[in-house]
């Protein structure tokens, strides 16, 4: 394919999803169109997507990290993990511990219980585990969204990629300042989550699900951006949520989601659900 016809493709397909995303509809799979799709188009499409974002106004505050919890691999047949930006208009920094969500927007929304991180100074690849921890402000429990444009949740690693990596709303609960946390990467490894809908359990799991912690998984992040997408990094003030410690739940409206954490600096969250 030529540079011309490759770069066309990928307008096309970024504006394919941009609609998708606008509509909350479904789009054919990029992998089942002639020729498929690679990581590196995938990547493409990605930043073809920042562009236009940003161009109609909306502001990038962070990334995520998906398919880092490797319980859920092959369930869904993806095997690596994958990123993208966060927004102004999908992010909101939670008050307190309770939360609405309007389901109308989002295309088979599913809900994943992950860690955050807010960053006070940019980490960069080759960095260890403590030096990552020099450059976190604080740590929060929060709520991703995940949704695909893709029907059934049936895509490739690809796919997700260019697909906004999943991510359809992020919800960021207390902040806990993170220079007092001595031991930050294994207390977050050793962390236990149960999550509720209406009351009753639906899932457990433990952040050493996620590439062995979520402190690990902001380092596999960075490592993994630098010789992927060396044209995005993470800049000081911006947010990284690190993957679901629990499979990730479909959202109908009238529920009402809550977590329990087994480390009480962490508050649990509850989101309730319309549509």
């Amino acid at each position: 394919m030529s540079t011309s016809a490759a770069s066309a493709r990928v307008d096309a397909l970024a504006e394919a999803l941009l609609a998708a995303y606008d509509r909350a509809a479904l789009v054919p799979l990029p992998s089942a169109a002639p020729g498929g799709i690679d990581t590196a188009t995938a990547y493409a499409v990605g930043e073809r997507l920042r562009q236009l974002r940003i161009a109609r106004g909306e502001r990038p505050v962070g990334w995520k990290i998906g398919f880092t919890n490797r319980g859920i691999w092959e369930r869904y047949g993806v095997y690596e993990p994958m990123w993208a930006p966060v927004w102004d208009s999908t992010t909101v920094l939670l008050e307190g511990t309770e939360t609405t969500l309007v389901l109308a927007g989002l295309s088979q929304p599913r809900l994943e219980p992950e860690v955050v991180f807010g960053l006070a100074r940019p980490p960069r690849a080759g960095m260890t585990l403590e030096e990552l921890r020099g450059c976190i402000d604080w740590v929060a429990h929060g709520f991703e969204v995940v949704h695909t444009h893709f029907d059934g949740w049936r895509f490739t690693a690809p796919d997700t990629a260019a697909d906004f990596a999943l991510h359809g709303r992020l919800r960021v609960g207390p902040r806990v300042p993170v220079r007092p946390w001595t031991a930050l990467a294994a207390d977050l490894a050793a962390l236990r989550v149960e999550l509720l809908c209406n009351g009753e359990a639906k899932d457990r799991g433990q952040g050493a699900i996620v590439l062995d912690g979520p402190l690990h998984a902001l380092k596999a992040m960075v490592e993994a951006m630098a010789k992927t997408t060396p044209h995005w990094s993470i800049a000081a003030g911006e947010v990284v949520t690190t993957g679901t410690i629990t499979d990730a739940w479909p959202l109908l409206p009238g529920q009402v989601w809550s977590t329990r954490l087994s480390d009480e600096r962490l508050a649990g969250l509850t989101l309730r659900t319309v549509a």
